[in-house]
């Protein structure tokens, strides 16, 4: 499907019946045309790649998703890939990512994606009744895309720490193997969240007052915020995993130390039955001993047999607290 909004800066207006094969690269610098396509076919993607006039290799990397988020610059126009976080807490996946595809001349913006987007869904509501967003050029556009991507990342972050805390509570209650398969989806999740938003950060980072792309200076406020909010991001997946790692450390030592006092005791328990095994072993040979057949040895034996254990056990415990 193919969703066309342009803004034409005469009568300050957004058309939506704009018919996209009349475009032309000579449009007013002002006026700015956004094509959002998705849910798409080859054919749909081949016509608007042939109108204008897209590299084959970018048209290939929407076609077949997985790229890595990146930037490329083929001089008229920037092919750029980015990656959104999807949460769907039924799926055995929790955390999954969609990537979008953005094309970004000098008065155009093409987006592609294979399914509908909350966020850009929004952005298009507010097109329909607004030009807010179209009237400050394509980077202002890219940078309102790209922000309601970012806003995604916050309430998976959210859930990430709400399980940390959770989990910090279950070591001492739950099985090894559950308690170690949701750290491990943790760490999962957190690994997948870093490995988009890196390479995102570095299209955005400003090095030395220079930017990847031509930014207007009115929007250059706009990309320092999200710059930042790329950061907190990258912080936060940070302490994350090192709070996900302490935890992990803290539940292996009490596995450890558990296993330890189990096999103390086990320890205690073979080493009071050494002794034991050794007197009932001695008078219990098929050998005459003196007093073998006496009811008194059988019981002064016994007796000397509950006092010996008794006195081993107070022993170990003594020494063990």
């Amino acid at each position: 499907m193919i969703k066309i909004h342009y803004f034409k800066k005469g009568n300050n207006a957004v058309q939506h019946d704009f018919d996209i094969k009349k475009f032309n690269h000579d449009l007013h610098n002002e006026d700015l045309l956004w094509v959002d396509l998705y849910a798409y076919n080859y054919n749909e993607l081949n016509d608007i790649a042939e109108i204008f006039g897209f590299h084959p290799l970018a048209v290939e990397d929407c076609l077949h998703e997985g790229s890595r988020p990146k930037m490329d610059n083929y001089g008229e126009y920037k092919f750029f890939v980015f990656h959104a976080p999807i949460y769907n807490e039924k799926s055995s996946n929790e955390i999954t990512t969609v990537e979008l595809n953005i094309f970004m001349g000098p008065n155009y913006v093409v987006t592609v994606h294979k399914q509908k987007l909350k966020w850009l869904g929004h952005i298009e509501n507010v097109c329909l009744n607004s030009t807010k967003y179209l009237d400050k050029g394509t980077d202002f556009l890219l940078h309102t895309i790209i922000d309601g991507i970012t806003d995604e990342y916050f309430p998976v972050l959210e859930r990430i720490r709400a399980r940390i805390d959770e989990l910090e509570e279950e070591i001492y209650d739950y099985e090894p193997k559950e308690v170690t398969e949701e750290f491990l989806a943790l760490k999962r999740t957190i690994i997948l969240i870093r490995q988009t938003i890196m390479p995102q950060r570095r299209i955005f980072s400003n090095s030395n007052g220079q930017w990847k792309f031509e930014i207007r200076e009115e929007n250059i406020p706009f990309y320092k915020d999200l710059n930042d909010h790329l950061e907190r991001i990258v912080e936060s997946t940070e302490t994350y995993r090192d709070l996900v790692n302490s935890t992990l450390d803290t539940y292996f030592s009490i596995i450890s130390g558990k296993s330890i006092e189990k096999l103390n005791l086990l320890t205690v328990i073979s080493t009071i039955m050494l002794p034991l095994s050794v007197i009932t072993s001695f008078f219990g040979m098929n050998v005459p001993l003196p007093y073998q057949d006496s009811p008194i040895a059988t019981i002064t034996i016994s007796v000397f047999l509950v006092v010996f254990t008794w006195g081993m056990w107070a022993y170990f415990k003594k020494m063990i607290a």
